[in-house]
């Protein structure tokens, strides 16, 4: 059941769309499991400077409510979660691409600095 009344109604289907990414990190949270598919919660935090813990879990979270990701626990000691695209959100990301390169050239139309952070 959603924690929150994030679901509808809608006008159109980018509404829908935009509801599902909302947020700054959602985009980028999807971008970081499509480069290194598997990634537990501390990776996911090192590759997304400036996002605070308790935002990424609540991110993480809103994205696992709209089967975008998939949080696998293992019963170990201590725990350890593992977090996927799932299916939907692979798609999602693909569909995130064309998107990812307007922006990529409006950053060379209007001259701004493009922050790259090292894959790792």
């Amino acid at each position: 059941m959603p924690t929150k009344a994030r679901r509808g109604p809608y006008i159109c289907g980018i509404d829908a769309a935009m509801d599902v990414v909302s947020g700054k990190w959602k985009s980028l949270i999807l971008w970081e499991l499509h480069l290194h598919g598997v990634r537990r919660f501390a990776q996911l935090r090192r590759g997304l400077p400036g996002v605070s813990e308790k935002m990424l879990v609540q991110q993480l979270r809103e994205m696992e409510e709209d089967d975008l990701v998939h949080r696998e626990v293992f019963p170990e000691v201590p725990p350890r979660a593992e977090y996927t695209l799932t299916r939907h959100g692979t798609s999602l990301n693909e569909a995130l691409s064309a998107l990812g390169e307007w922006g990529a050239e409006r950053i060379e139309r209007i001259g701004a600095e493009k922050v790259v952070y090292a894959a790792g």
